[in-house]
């Protein structure tokens, strides 16, 4: 059960390849549309093997009227990311309004904007917006390589040397702790991309004393520490046991044995899919953003949407969910 669903229809109108496995997408949706900001995000009613699924895609800017997503095709894809690649023109689908999470806050003196791979996507809203109110702003955008790097072409030309970019085949790193120290004391950073640079970012912010009202951040890409691979859960006191394949979240796959489940973000953020870890035979890969530190170690709890089993059994217990 997802919260706060309002479904539009929606009609593919264009599709492009903008860079290598990044597939961006263009709809017109029936009825008005509301006009959004950077960092929106919609949901997307997608197909994985003749199933429906949700997926959630940030809003790129696009003509009135109009959504525009980007997807990267992964290589350990869940499906969504395929069902996207898979769209030619004129294809319907069931989409939401746009509505964000992950807005500008318009209080600070100067916005450092850092991207890592697919994270690229609502950073580079952010970046058209505050260039175009000519706000003080640098960014930082880091990849594989340029060719798989989205936007780097219309960034580099939006931004000249406002931007810099940290191609990894380039032998290029970020340095986190001198941008930050850069960053005036009323400053913000906004974060999108894998877990590890977001930790990175949140470590370096933290040691320098920094609020971290002035942080803000998503959660893109592939998170985990290990390899998905195949487990068995069974649900405490429910008679349900399943197999989560190495391409299916958790979540999905109690949904799929028929359990009702309460989730949201899909991202690891909001926490309201959490299940209780009764006993596990393998590590716990958390791949989430809404527990600490501390309550990962502690292995007592887990997001179902991102987080994972490295193989074998586990027993959890989804409490209050019938």
């Amino acid at each position: 059960m997802r919260m706060n669903m309002e479904w539009r229809r929606a009609s593919v109108r264009s599709t492009a390849e903008i860079a290598e496995g990044v597939h961006r997408v263009e709809f017109d949706v029936q009825g008005t549309l509301p006009p959004f900001d950077p960092g929106s995000h919609t949901n997307i009613a997608v197909l994985i093997d003749g199933a429906r699924a949700i997926r959630t895609y940030t809003c790129l800017p696009a003509p009135p009227g109009c959504l525009a997503i980007a997807a990267k095709l992964h290589p350990n894809s869940r499906g969504g990311s395929r069902f996207i690649a898979s769209l030619k023109p004129g294809d319907a689908v069931d989409v939401t309004a746009p509505e964000n999470r992950f807005e500008l806050s318009w209080r600070a003196s100067r916005y450092l904007l850092i991207a890592g791979g697919i994270g690229v996507t609502p950073i580079y809203g952010m970046a058209r917006t505050l260039a175009a109110a000519d706000q003080d702003l640098r960014m930082i955008y880091g990849g594989a390589s340029r060719s798989v790097m989205p936007f780097i072409d219309d960034l580099s030309d939006l931004l000249a040397n406002r931007l810099e970019v940290f191609p990894a085949d380039e032998g290029r790193n970020l340095d986190l702790a001198k941008e930050i120290a850069a960053l005036p004391e009323n400053g913000e950073a906004y974060v999108c991309g894998p877990l590890g640079l977001l930790q990175a970012v949140k470590h370096v912010w933290l040691e320098s004393g920094r609020p971290v009202s002035r942080l803000r951040y998503e959660v893109f890409g592939d998170n985990g520490k290990f390899t998905e691979t195949a487990f068995e859960v069974s649900v405490l006191n429910r008679g349900i046991q399943t197999t989560v394949r190495p391409d299916q979240s958790l979540l999905d796959a109690l949904i799929g044995a028929g359990v009702d489940m309460i989730y949201d973000c899909q991202r690891g953020e909001c926490g309201l899919c959490a299940v209780r870890i009764v006993e596990t035979d393998s590590d716990v890969d958390h791949r989430d953003v809404f527990f600490n530190d501390a309550e990962k170690n502690s292995n007592e709890q887990m997001c179902a949407c991102v987080s994972r089993f490295t193989g074998g059994r586990a027993v959890i217990d989804i409490g209050y969910r019938a």
